[in-house]
C-alpha cells in the first residue's frame, strides 16, 4: 500500500495557471525494496493529479524518506514535465 513521505511547501503552476501541491510517495514492493514517486495535485479538483513513475528505488521506507527530504524545487519542475510532458511549467 503506497504511503504519503513528504508533502512540500513550494507550489508549481503550469502554463495555464494551475497550481499543484507536491508530495512525495513510496511503496514496499514484493522483492522487499521501496520505490518512490512524485505526485502532483492540483488546487482545481477538476484537473487530474499526476503522477510520475518511479523516481528511486530504495532498500527500505528510511530511505526514500532520507531521498524525499533531499529534493529542491528544481527537481519538482523536471518531475512535473515527467509526469505530464504535455504541460510545461
Amino acid at each position: 500500500m503506497s504511503e504519503l513521505i513528504q508533502r512540500y511547501v513550494p507550489k508549481l503552476q503550469d502554463d495555464n495557471g494551475a497550481v499543484y501541491t507536491v508530495t512525495a510517495w513510496g511503496e514496499k514492493t514484493r522483492q522487499g525494496t521501496w520505490e518512490g514517486w512524485l505526485e502532483f495535485y492540483p488546487s482545481d479538483n477538476a484537473k487530474a493529479i499526476l503522477r510520475t513513475a518511479r523516481e528511486t528505488t530504495q532498500p527500505n521506507r528510511s530511505a526514500v524518506q532520507y531521498w524525499a527530504s533531499g529534493l529542491e524545487p528544481v527537481y519538482f519542475e523536471g518531475a512535473f514535465e515527467r509526469a505530464y510532458p504535455d504541460r510545461g511549467l
